[in-house]
């Protein structure tokens, strides 16, 4: 009886070597990237175990485009929706597909996505972290970047100035006269939610220095619906006497669900209570009032984030990054 020959795998190799298939397909690939310790340990591992390419299938994977990786926390959220969207038109450009993945904000789920992704020998991959620091071990190989959200340890990352953009928020109710206001923040876990929240409350603070009419109460809860209609509701219901003239939200959902709360309890927007978003999702220019909003610039951050997969060494200057105040009709001065 003649014994069968095991067929040794890449999954072999990378399992010997202590690294990823996708760093062992780097090694066969030749691809430059590949720093020079793990080369030397990857060939030794394919060395010893007689490891042979299948050269059939490598031509066959030679043919299909580059992929590029985005794992983003929820892809029905319609500002994550609108970034997946321009982030899949700019690797079009430059022939690479998307494989897309949803953490639904969950570190260890995030750290499984992206491990599967590498599994796959992506160019790179893009993440809009769930919490402030990923949970998972940082490829030597393949570029990780994140956006939108910053992260403790990852410096490569492309990020718009959301301290600035609140700021804006806060001079335009000012500018109304709107000083009894109400502050809807993200979650307290999250870099981008105090970011906002200080750039908001630091700039209403100074801009009402002094003034004994000046009112600020800061409430938080997720960045969706739900949680604009729940502060909302606090603050209008049985509250006539002192309700707040403005909802300033760090997030288009959270202000229009407010939007939504004050219709159902017959509070009139504008003419009664301002509303103001962050982000220029596409349903900001859809409800009614159009919801005046800080406009991220989607286009550009997905722009930057790709060219910085592809090309880490580009002296190219990175797009205009800056949030922009859009006026519309959810806005106007404060009732006398």
């Amino acid at each position: 009886m003649v014994d069968r020959i095991k067929t040794v795998t890449i999954k072999d190799v990378a399992k010997h070597a202590n690294v990823s298939v996708g760093t062992v397909s780097r090694v066969l690939a030749k691809n430059a990237t590949v720093k020079q310790p793990l080369l030397i340990r990857v060939n030794k591992s394919i060395e010893l175990l007689g490891y042979k390419p299948n050269l059939a299938a490598r031509a066959l994977r030679a043919n299909k485009d580059d992929v590029l990786g985005l794992v983003l926390p929820d892809i029905t959220n319609p500002f994550f929706a609108q970034v997946a969207k321009e982030i899949e038109l700019e690797a079009a450009r430059h022939g690479l597909a998307v494989i897309l993945a949803s953490s639904f904000d969950d570190h260890e789920k995030e750290a499984r996505q992206v491990r599967a992704i590498l599994d796959r020998s992506p160019t790179g991959i893009i993440v809009i972290p769930s919490t402030d620091s990923l949970s998972f071990e940082l490829p030597e190989t393949i570029p990780i970047i994140t956006i939108d959200r910053p992260v403790s340890n990852v410096h490569e990352g492309v990020f718009a100035d959301q301290e600035l953009g609140a700021a804006l928020a806060a001079d335009h109710v000012f500018e109304l006269g709107h000083r009894n206001i109400v502050y809807i923040a993200g979650p307290k876990d999250t870099i981008v939610s105090e970011q906002r929240k200080q750039g908001f409350s630091a700039r209403i603070k100074e801009l009402c220095k002094g003034d004994p009419a000046f009112k600020l109460s800061v409430h938080h809860g997720l960045f969706d619906y739900e949680a604009g209609e729940k502060v909302a509701r606090l603050v209008l219901e049985n509250n006539s006497g002192s309700r707040p003239t403005a909802i300033v939200a760090a997030s288009d959902q959270q202000a229009i669900g407010a939007l939504r709360e004050a219709r159902d309890i017959g509070v009139i927007v504008p003419t009664e209570l301002s509303i103001v978003g962050f982000d220029d999702i596409a349903l900001a220019n859809i409800v009614v009032p159009r919801l005046t909003t800080i406009r991220q610039p989607i286009e550009a951050l997905a722009k930057t984030a790709v060219k910085r997969i592809i090309d880490p060494n580009s002296n190219e200057a990175d797009l205009d990054l800056t949030c922009n105040l859009i006026v519309r009709t959810s806005t106007t001065k404060a009732p006398q």
